[in-house]
């Protein structure tokens, strides 16, 4: 299972719609109405909706360190 540090760069809302763009194409289902429905909110909805279609092939992680 790939993992995904939001916490980073790749967590920006932008790169997460791109990773959604990507895995859509290659699980080989229509990425514009995830798109949509990411968008629909803020950044908790984004995540909720990256987790409900792609979280059975990739982890969101963030880090811990508050330092």
């Amino acid at each position: 299972m790939r993992t995904i540090n939001i916490s980073g760069p790749d967590g920006n809302a932008f790169a997460l719609m791109g990773y959604a763009q990507t895995f859509a194409k290659q699980l080989g289902i229509d990425s514009k109405p995830i798109i949509e429905e990411m968008m629909s909110g803020d950044y908790d909805n984004l995540l909720d909706v990256f987790r409900n279609n792609f979280g059975n092939v990739v982890e969101l992680v963030e880090d811990d360190n508050d330092e």
